[in-house]
């Protein structure tokens, strides 16, 4: 009876170690990708409304190609985004890309040759560039911009998370 009660309780630690777990990445009912999580505007120009279908009044108009936005929600072809100023609202799914991008943050960010900031520059970006997101380690990452590629570390970016690794 003790060694069945001993199984019970470790069981139940990892019932709730995997509870936890789950919790904190919470999956979206329509495409079952994690929430929140980063995507990019595939056109030129999309249409944000007010709610999830196009009934709904449009409040902005996104206009960089390319774009970072944070998915929040989702609801039938509908996803609830924002951009890096909080500012958005629902976009259709067919205007919305998994293609990583970012956009820099500090003003004449450098772009190293490695993850290293002794490293050669191979350029410096101004402060809104859009960037496409190759790979990310713990601290860096790799970004192409404006015909120039190279390293720069996450907190000059907007579109990737502290520690998230991108293959």
């Amino acid at each position: 009876m003790r060694f069945f009660g001993a199984v019970l309780a470790g069981s139940l630690a990892v019932f709730i170690a995997v509870s936890a777990q789950a919790k904190d990445q919470e999956r979206g009912a329509v495409t079952n990708l994690p929430i929140p999580r980063f995507v990019s505007l595939k056109t030129g120009e999309g249409n944000v409304r007010r709610g999830p279908s196009l009934t709904h009044r449009i409040d902005w108009v996104f206009k960089a190609r390319g774009m970072p936005l944070e998915v929040t929600g989702e609801f039938g072809h509908w996803r609830r985004v924002q951009d890096r100023d909080g500012v958005g609202g629902w976009v259709h799914y067919s205007l919305l890309s998994g293609v990583r991008t970012a956009i820099v943050e500090t003003d004449l960010t450098p772009l190293y040759s490695r993850a290293d900031p002794e490293s050669a520059v191979n350029a410096y970006l101004e402060a809104g560039v859009i960037a496409r997101i190759d790979q990310c380690a713990v601290e860096w990452c790799r970004i192409r911009a404006e015909g120039h590629k190279g390293w720069t570390p996450k907190p000059t970016l907007w579109g990737v998370r502290a520690g998230e690794v991108i293959d």
